[in-house]
């Protein structure tokens, strides 16, 4: 995969990981949460679907030759919300509070620190000139 597809690829993963776990401000406490706990209140299929969406993170970041042991940490993440998420509503607050994607993301952004220092540097370019922009 070359420079562009990976920035893209980790863009994406960031843009996600944010949707599930903290793209909702909830006013007074300042508390995020994402889509994950809501998705998580449809019986049955609402887990089903939140754990896909992070299987799909997992899938991404393996594009990026993370290895085993932080493969393994990931997968236990999701692994322990898709199961603590199957008990009504105590499910849905540990969702709300355990956040594993935004904990996988930061995996996945721990090993490009070390595998890839420069490209942190050259998203956060990127980043800041389409802020500008706004």
């Amino acid at each position: 995969m070359d420079a562009a597809k990976r920035l893209a690829t980790l863009n994406h993963i960031r843009k996600l990981s944010r949707l599930m776990d903290t793209s909702i401000r909830i006013p007074l406490i300042g508390f995020h949460i994402g889509l994950d706990p809501i998705i998580g209140l449809v019986p049955g299929a609402g887990d089903l679907i939140s754990t896909g969406f992070s299987a799909y993170i997992i899938f991404l970041a393996t594009r990026f030759g993370i290895p085993r042991q932080d493969l393994a940490k990931m997968i236990f993440n999701v692994g322990l919300e898709a199961i603590v998420g199957t008990v009504p509503l105590v499910g849905d607050l540990f969702d709300a509070v355990y956040k594993s994607n935004i904990r996988n993301l930061a995996i996945l952004e721990q090993h490009l620190s070390v595998v890839e220092p420069k490209i942190e540097e050259v998203f956060n370019e990127i980043y800041k000139s389409e802020v500008s922009r706004v």
